[in-house]
């Protein structure tokens, strides 16, 4: 697999997590987090993940 695939599987993943995290969690409290914000950053992170596979996949083509 190649790192480009590798970074838009990771990055899916990343923000269907983060997105299920946003949707389903407000109700729950920890001391630490709160899990709606994590799930935000997951998103975010998954979003760069996506971009940098993007990026580098048309790099690779030209």
């Amino acid at each position: 697999m190649s790192k480009a695939r590798a970074n838009l599987v990771e990055g899916a993943v990343t923000f269907v997590i983060g997105l299920g995290l946003w949707l389903f969690t407000g109700d729950v409290e920890l001391p630490v987090v709160t899990l709606t914000k994590v799930g935000v950053v997951m998103m975010c992170v998954g979003g760069v993940l996506v971009a940098a596979g993007l990026w580098q996949g048309a790099r690779r083509g030209t």
